[in-house]
C-alpha cells in the first residue's frame, strides 16, 4: 500500500494547478463551439488526446492481459469517449459555468453507480448527500434557465449524463483496472476511441471545410488543443503524481474547487450569474461532500471519492 504523506507546499501548488486546468475546461469547450459543431468538438478533443498519448500506448499495451482489454474498451468508450460529446452538446444551450458545476456531481453519481451496479455499501448520511446534491442540481438548472426552461433543463441533462459516464468509468477502474497506473489506463483506453474519432473528423464531418472557410477555425482549434493536451494528458500525469505523493482524499478535493474556476470564467465572459445561484451551488457541494463522507475511523475515502479526481474533465 502506498504511504500517505502530509501535503506540503508543492502538493498544494499541484492541486491548485489541477483546479485551474480542469475548471477552465468548460470555457475552452465554449470557445471551440464558436467554429465547430458539438460532435466535432468532442471528436477533436478525443483525437488530439489520442495523438498525444499514442507514443506511450504500445509498450503499455503489451503488459495488459487480453482478458482485461474489454474493461479498457469500456473505460475508453464510457469514461473518455462519451463525455466530451455530451458536455459539448450541453454547452450549445447552457452556460459554461453551469456545465462546470454540474460536473461536480461526478463523485455523487460514482457512489450511486457503485451501489447499484458494483455492490458497494453505503450509509444513510451518504444517501442524504445524494438527495441534497440532486436537489441542488435541479434548483440550479431551474433558476438559471431562460424562458424556454424545458430546453435548458434538457440540455443540462447532457452534462449530468457526462457526470454519470465518469461515474461508471471510476467504478470500472476501481473494480477491474486498479492494478494499472493512470498513464496505462488512459493511453490504452484512448486507443479504442481515438481512431474512430479521427475517421469521423476526416471522412464524415465538416471539419476540413470549417478549417478552410471559418474565420475563427484556427483559434477554436487552438482552444480545443489546449483542452486535450493540458486538460487531459498533462493533468492526468500531475494527478497520478499527486495521488501517489499524498492521498486520494487530498487529491479529490479538486472536485469541490473546480466550480470556483468555471464560475469565474463564465462571469468574466458575460454569462448570466446572480448571487442566488450560490445557494444551489452550495447544496450541490454539500451533497457531494456528504455522499462521500467516510465512516468514522476510516483512513481511506470510500470508492466514490477515492476515484473522484480521475475523470478526464
Amino acid at each position: 500500500m502506498t504511504q500517505e504523506n502530509k501535503p506540503v507546499l508543492i502538493d498544494w501548488l499541484a492541486l491548485v494547478l489541477l483546479m485551474l486546468v480542469w475548471g477552465s475546461s468548460f470555457i475552452l469547450i465554449k470557445r471551440g463551439l464558436v467554429s465547430f459543431s458539438s460532435f466535432e468538438v468532442g471528436a477533436l478533443r478525443v483525437a488530439i488526446s489520442f495523438m498525444v498519448l499514442f507514443p506511450f500506448v504500445f509498450r503499455r499495451l503489451k503488459r495488459v492481459p487480453k482478458g482485461k482489454l474489454i474493461y479498457f474498451f469500456l473505460a475508453g468508450f464510457i469514461g473518455n469517449g462519451l463525455p466530451p460529446f455530451l458536455f459539448a452538446q450541453a454547452q450549445t444551450v447552457i452556460d459554461s459555468y453551469m456545465a462546470g458545476v454540474l460536473n461536480s456531481l461526478t463523485p455523487l453519481f460514482t457512489l450511486l453507480v457503485g451501489i447499484a451496479f458494483f455492490g458497494r455499501k453505503t450509509r444513510w448520511i451518504n444517501v442524504t448527500g445524494v438527495i441534497i446534491g440532486l436537489v441542488g442540481a435541479v434548483g440550479l438548472l431551474s433558476a438559471a434557465s431562460d424562458p424556454a426552461i424545458s430546453k435548458s433543463i434538457a440540455y443540462g441533462l447532457f452534462a449530468v449524463g457526462g457526470a454519470v459516464c465518469y461515474a461508471f468509468n471510476m467504478n470500472i477502474i476501481k473494480t477491474y483496472l486498479s492494478e494499472f497506473d493512470a498513464l496505462t489506463i488512459t493511453s490504452v483506453a484512448f486507443l479504442f476511441i481515438g481512431i474512430p474519432s479521427l475517421v469521423y473528423l476526416m471522412g464524415w464531418s465538416d471539419f476540413m471545410a470549417t478549417m478552410a472557410n471559418h474565420p475563427e477555425s484556427w483559434k477554436s482549434l487552438g482552444y480545443i488543443a489546449i483542452l486535450a493536451i493540458v486538460g487531459t494528458s498533462l493533468a492526468m500525469i500531475i494527478h497520478n503524481w499527486l495521488i501517489k505523493r499524498t492521498s486520494p482524499l487530498f487529491t479529490a478535493t479538486v472536485t469541490y474547487m473546480m466550480p470556483i474556476v468555471s464560475i469565474f470564467w463564465g462571469v468574466a465572459d458575460g454569462e448570466r450569474f446572480v448571487l442566488f445561484f450560490l445557494l444551489w451551488i452550495a447544496l450541490i457541494l454539500v451533497g457531494v461532500y456528504l455522499a462521500n463522507r467516510p465512516r468514522p475511523g476510516m483512513k481511506k475515502p470510500p470508492a466514490a471519492l477515492d476515484q473522484a479526481g480521475k475523470s478526464l474533465y
